[in-house]
């Protein structure tokens, strides 16, 4: 199953599949999600969804139910 993931503040969307990984899926977009430890210890990689969930990137896979996952990205300048 295809679902459009909308990258902000880039405004960038592309096609994904359930089950593909979050980091996968901005790569193949050109948006850079900084990244630490790929594990989901560091936080590096945290984004929010639209609902306000805040989740880690590398470790969360393209969810199932929605037709559309707006992801927002923050601006840590630690990373």
């Amino acid at each position: 199953m295809k679902i459009n993931i909308r990258f902000l503040p880039d405004d960038v969307t592309v096609n994904a599949e359930v089950g593909e990984s979050l980091l996968d899926v901005a790569d193949r977009a050109g948006v850079s999600i900084p990244t630490g430890c790929l594990m989901g210890t560091c936080h590096a990689c945290t984004v929010e969804l639209d609902d306000g969930e805040v989740i880690r990137a590398c470790i969360t896979p393209v969810p199932p139910g929605n037709e559309e996952l707006t992801i927002h990205l923050f601006s840590d300048p630690t990373w």
